[in-house]
């Protein structure tokens, strides 16, 4: 495999993002529209209370889950992530499955994330046709991505703290309106007691807001792919999940919370989803509640940055998933190949063009892009799954070996807890999308739901089949640190 490191063009990315960059990357991946418009919808599904144990017990999964990708991602920090630890750790052909699935689910969200900007610009301009601003956002995002990963880095730092800031000031106004110091009487915890509150459905509901939770939190397994071009990834890495916590916990938990307390959870305008819904997004009616008019106006522009950021989060992760790909075998050659710059163009224009022949059968063929859509909708959770499973893998085969924990640049706490949880909820939320179409036998239904699933099994099994892998023996496992050719000091 070739090294990942700095370079002057050839095969070799350049080791350019800092610890900073690191952090709002990862933190920025997962505040989206999935907190400022969907987390309504999770309230009034399972009450206040539900809605609350569901984004508690997913952030504390996707903790987990990033200890142990920080854990392999400091002892093998390279660009294809996830996909390179399950070829090396369980199985080549899983690895060649994982990183496949994800580049194809990246190509296919860039589609859907310009197709949501065109959206959200119809706030202001809804004359103007939406192809012009997704074309528009298109060669926005390819540019910056062209340039260097400084260039994407310092994109994406400003981007979410755009996102950080809102929620930080969301937050202030929230909690001054529960208390009655803004728009007029204090409401206290009255609306976690209203009518069937706090806990609304049972179990059944909390497990369907899981689903929710579990797609607000996707995109945060990005730094692992962007600690294959951190100056410093043994220190950049473990700062960067252990500040990712924290802040998750702060942001979507007290998020949360005010929106519970101030919107009563059988509110209709609780039930947007989209970006499309804005004027209804909790986060509007609650600044709108406190007295400020121009709330959805300056929601809509959050909400613009999120979708743009998404985007450009989807070309630079679709990218490196393919440039590491070819890496390995995996892809053809042709995309191994980087600029001067580090930045692997060939892999990035593949990643473009896909991306924009889906957004064009957006337009001329609805129900080929709603398929498309639907097979890479599940692909985050069995990246996750993957994850869980390779680190499994790779502590046992590290102790195995007769290595100790302090060999470690960063280790994971409480396993195997960790994983084994991971691997249960991920599964749990892949069950959980749809039962009711089993239930049914509603066989279109299931196909658009459960689409990635069996693309996923057939891309492993014909891998499996053609060049007849196996699972590797834990003592046959390479768990031996990647070799850097030099250490650069992290400003």
């Amino acid at each position: 495999m070739a090294n990942q490191t700095s370079g002057n063009g050839g095969n070799e990315v350049k080791r350019s993002l800092k610890t900073r960059h690191l952090s709002m990357i990862a933190l920025g991946g997962s505040i989206g529209t999935g907190l400022f418009v969907a987390s309504g919808s999770a309230i009034s599904t399972a009450g206040p209370g539900g809605g609350l144990l569901a984004y508690v017990a997913l952030g504390i999964m996707v903790y987990f889950l990033m200890t142990s990708l920080g854990e392999m991602a400091t002892n093998m920090p390279v660009s294809g992530s996830f996909a390179t630890y399950s070829t090396k750790y369980v199985d080549p052909a899983l690895g060649f499955a994982m990183g496949w699935n994800y580049w194809f689910n990246w190509a296919i969200t860039l589609a859907v994330d310009i197709s949501t900007a065109a959206l959200v610009m119809k706030f202001w301009l809804p004359n103007v046709p939406g192809w012009i601003w997704s074309t528009l956002i298109l060669f926005l995002i390819f540019m910056i991505n062209a340039l260097t990963v400084k260039a994407f880095g310092e994109t994406e730092y400003w981007m979410a703290m755009i996102k950080v800031v809102t929620v930080v000031i969301f937050l202030i106004v929230g909690f001054a309106t529960i208390f009655g110091i803004m728009g007029g009487h204090a409401v206290g915890l009255s609306n976690f007691t209203y009518k069937k509150a706090p806990f609304v459905g049972g179990v059944p509901a909390i497990l369907s807001v899981f689903v929710v939770a579990g797609f607000s939190f996707q995109g945060t397994e990005l730094v692992g792919i962007t600690a294959g071009e951190s100056a410093t990834p043994e220190k950049s890495v473990p700062k960067a999940i252990n500040q990712v916590f924290w802040r998750i916990l702060l942001f979507y938990i007290l998020a949360i919370f005010v929106i519970a307390c101030l919107i009563p959870y059988t509110s209709p305008k609780l039930l947007g989803s989209s970006a499309s819904d804005i004027a209804i997004s909790p986060f509007t009616l609650v600044f709108e509640r406190a007295g400020l008019a121009a709330a959805a106006s300056v929601m809509n522009a959050v909400i613009l940055t999120s979708v743009i950021s998404a985007a450009n989060s989807g070309m630079y992760a679709s990218s490196r998933m393919l440039y590491s790909l070819a890496l390995d075998d995996f892809a053809p050659k042709y995309f191994e190949h980087t600029t001067k710059h580090g930045v692997p163009l060939r892999a990035q224009v593949a990643t473009t063009i896909v991306g924009a022949i889906a957004f064009i059968t957006s337009i001329t063929g609805p129900e080929v892009y709603s398929w498309l859509i639907a097979a890479s909708g599940l692909t985050g959770f069995i990246a996750w799954v993957g994850i869980a499973i390779s680190h499994f893998r790779f502590r046992r085969a590290f102790v195995k070996q007769g290595h100790q924990l302090s060999e470690l640049k960063y280790h994971a706490k409480w396993f195997p807890f960790g994983p084994i949880l991971a691997f249960v909820l991920c599964i749990l939320v892949i069950i959980g999308q749809n039962p009711s179409a089993f239930v049914r036998f509603d066989w279109k239904q299931i196909g658009v739901t459960y689409l990635s699933v069996p693309l996923f099994f057939i891309l492993f099994f014909w891998y499996k089949i053609k060049y007849r892998t196996h699972v590797i023996p834990l003592d046959e496992v390479d768990v031996s640190p990647h070799k850097r050719q030099e250490d650069v000091d992290d400003n």
